[in-house]
């Protein structure tokens, strides 16, 4: 059991959605992420998915990329982003930590040192959205082994041929990308929403979480209802881009928390 089964568990038994919250690792620099995902856990989030910034990110849409563009301008590496939790780690040994980026970082750190100096980080799950589950045995499976959740993304074009593919080997939960395209886009709609979710349920007992495209507490409610909970990424970054402060940034989250936790 990791500590996303730990969650996903005790909001089962307290009958509510999960919500989860995703913050580029040094937006803008590493003292104020720092201060923010600190502050999510109060505000909230259920899970935290922790962007590593990348200097060629395929899937990401401009408010994500321009994040990660900022934070590595701040001198944000992976290593420091494994830190970061570390840091966070001291007070919270509790709140799931999920680290959502892309393979190169990891391949050129090794994945067996990776995975070792990710779970000393308090790292327990893994999005690493350009590995398919073709690749399994490059990262997946070692990282399941090292005690890691993998999270694998579905998507509106994940048909029912692919889809048993997809789901081998993931654990934790499933990420259902609600929209085609990139991160940021349109907004997501329940309805539209709704099958797909009970589509996948039929293949897996692992929870299904949906992101992409929500941006208010009632569209994070609204898609909640039809999932096990919602994942907003874009519009807390925007804020963040903004120059907000880390109030300001965690009062928005914490009005898209209540929006899940109500469904």
């Amino acid at each position: 059991m990791t500590r996303i089964d730990d969650k996903f568990a005790a909001l089962k038994a307290d009958g509510k959605k999960a919500f989860v919250s995703y913050i580029m690792a040094g937006d803008p620099d590493y003292e104020t992420s720092l201060e923010i995902v600190k502050g999510l856990p109060g505000a909230g989030v259920d899970i935290i998915e922790l962007g590593v910034p990348f200097t060629d990110p395929m899937a990401d849409g401009p408010t994500i990329q321009l994040a990660g563009q900022r934070s590595l301008a701040a001198g944000m590496t992976l290593q420091k982003t494994l830190d970061l939790a570390t840091e966070f780690r001291k007070g919270d040994d509790i709140t799931p930590i999920v680290l959502m980026g892309y393979y190169n970082p990891i391949f050129s750190r090794g994945v067996d040192n990776f995975l070792n100096d990710a779970k000393a980080a308090g790292i327990d799950g893994l999005i690493v959205v350009d590995l398919p589950p073709e690749e399994d045995s490059e990262l997946c499976i070692p990282a399941q082994k090292a005690g890691l959740n993998f999270i694998r993304l579905a998507t509106p074009t994940t048909d029912d041929a692919r889809l048993p593919k997809v789901l081998t080997n993931t654990s934790g939960f499933v990420y259902y990308v609600s929209i085609t395209g990139i991160t940021g886009a349109a907004s997501a709609e329940a309805g539209d929403v709704g099958p797909e979710v009970a589509r996948i349920k039929s293949h897996t007992d692992l929870p299904v979480i949906v992101g992409f495209g929500i941006k208010t507490p009632e569209r994070s409610e609204a898609i909640a209802k039809v999932a096990d909970g919602s994942v907003v990424g874009s519009a807390i970054v925007d804020l963040i881009a903004a120059g907000k402060s880390t109030d300001e940034v965690l009062a928005f989250v914490r009005g898209l928390a209540e929006g899940a936790h109500r469904a």
